[in-house]
């Protein structure tokens, strides 16, 4: 495209250009031409015009006019000093009269019309150019003829050296032009060339390329835009990237999950099948059967869950704290019971805007989670406050705790911070992933924090307040 446009505009200028040059050399030879021709067409006129009366002058002495030509038109000879000028008197055809014998005129010579009127015709001999103004005299002389020659010699070459120096620089000027032309593109189309090794180096994975960007004219700002674009490929690549590989640890977790329980219970159930045994120990074997079923049913519901937050929206409304705190405290207070585990509840605000059902999972996941972190006699701490205009959320417990590399995971899929614990007490790792979503569909943040021996704390905080 670049070398298409630097042709095209080449030869648009160059026809232009020279087009200009030949329109200027055009007019100033038709000027110079015509200059001359109304300089001999005054000349003629005034040297016939004296001719004529003194040709009355001689008839009147009584003198034969034809011997007197010589002395009558010799003084009109050197009317130009330059001898540019010539003066021919033909008498019908015949010469009669010439001052500038070494000029010939071809016998083809035109004549002039009949009507009086003069005749103007550009003449050459020996290599010299000549405007030639002839006409017939009045009568009763109109017998003779005078020709009135110009030399435009000198004139003409003047513009012949005129032409050539336009056209010479003309062609240093083209070529320069051509150049100044050709570095202009250069610049203009860099931009364009730079963005396609861009996008080339992008297709190929180079997707951290980027154009420098200079200036503050349209071309900055279509690298900017491009760049703009370029960085959103890459989040978009890189997001779609991150998705890719948590769906594969999804479904790679998800099958591990899976065999395990499904290994257990298809041994035990052919252990049953297959081996006769006591009441006492089939009793042993249905009760591991029945609670890994437990586990596979437990993942199944939370699966649904999350399936459900992602494809329905919320119904939400505003819901007592106090209501929802003692549901909360209704269904964990055996459990807590069992485990010797103190749970205690305070809120400083009346009321949550919030799905009731979604809100109550997820305070008994962040709970029963806690307790799963604490040894009997443990300390639970569920505080509802405000906190810089935003209603807050914290359940704390003085469990075991867990290092910033278990924290920042928790809330993976089947993600376990002590895996044995978690499938002896029936665990999915799919519970603080439940927490997360729900969280975020209602536009809050949840956070943790944690310290090994000491316990950790879970922050939930509402953005929207």
């Amino acid at each position: 495209m670049k070398y298409r446009t630097f042709l095209t505009t080449l030869v648009l200028f160059l026809f232009s250009f020279n087009l200009g040059i030949v329109i200027i050399s055009v007019t100033t030879f038709k000027d110079t031409v015509h200059r001359a021709e109304e300089r001999s067409l005054g000349e003629h006129y005034f040297i016939t015009s004296a001719l004529l009366k003194d040709f009355h002058a001689v008839e009147s002495r009584g003198i034969d006019i034809e011997d007197s030509l010589g002395s009558l038109l010799q003084p009109y000879s050197h009317l130009s000093g330059d001898k540019k000028v010539s003066l021919m008197l033909y008498k019908g055809n015949q010469l009669v009269y010439s001052n500038r014998k070494e000029i010939v005129l071809p016998s083809s010579f035109s004549e002039p019309p009949e009507d009086g009127n003069r005749l103007v015709s550009i003449q050459k001999s020996d290599g010299r150019t000549y405007i030639m103004v002839s006409g017939k005299f009045p009568a009763p002389y109109d017998y003779y003829t005078m020709a009135y020659l110009y030399d435009t010699t000198d004139a003409i070459i003047a513009w012949e050296q005129m032409k050539n120096m336009l056209l010479f620089a003309g062609l240093i000027l083209s070529s320069l032009l051509a150049f100044g032309l050709l570095l202009l593109l250069n610049r203009i189309f860099k931009p364009l060339a730079q963005i396609s090794q861009t996008s080339r180096n992008i297709a190929a994975g180079a997707y951290e390329t980027r154009l420098p960007v200079s200036g503050h004219d349209e071309l900055s700002e279509m690298a900017q835009s491009f760049n703009h674009m370029a960085e959103e490929i890459q989040s978009q690549i890189q997001q779609l990237a991150t998705a890719a590989e948590q769906k594969q640890q999804f479904v790679d977790n998800l099958a591990h999950e899976l065999r395990t329980p499904l290994t257990t219970i298809y041994g035990y159930a052919e252990y049953i099948q297959k081996v006769v045994r006591t009441e006492e120990d089939k009793l042993f074997a249905t009760n591991y059967i029945m609670s890994e079923s437990r586990r596979l049913q437990n993942i199944a519901y939370r699966l649904l869950d999350m399936a459900t937050l992602r494809g329905n929206k919320l119904e939400m409304s505003e819901v007592s704290m106090g209501e929802l705190v003692r549901e909360v405290e209704q269904s964990l207070s055996m459990k807590a019971a069992e485990q010797n585990i103190q749970i205690t509840y305070e809120y400083r605000f009346d009321t949550l805007f919030c799905d009731a059902d979604l809100m109550h999972i997820l305070l008994i996941n962040l709970i029963d989670n806690a307790m799963k972190a604490c040894d009997r006699d443990g300390v639970i701490k569920l505080i509802a406050s405000l906190e810089n205009g935003h209603k807050v959320i914290f359940v704390q417990d003085n469990g075991k705790g867990m290092t910033q590399d278990h924290l920042v995971r928790i809330t993976e899929a089947f993600y376990r911070v002590d895996s044995s614990r978690s499938r002896s007490g029936g665990g999915a790792g799919l519970g603080l992933t439940l927490c997360k979503q729900i969280a975020v569909n209602h536009g809050a943040e949840l956070s943790f924090s944690s310290e090994l021996g000491r316990g950790t704390t879970a922050k939930l905080t509402f953005s929207s307040y």
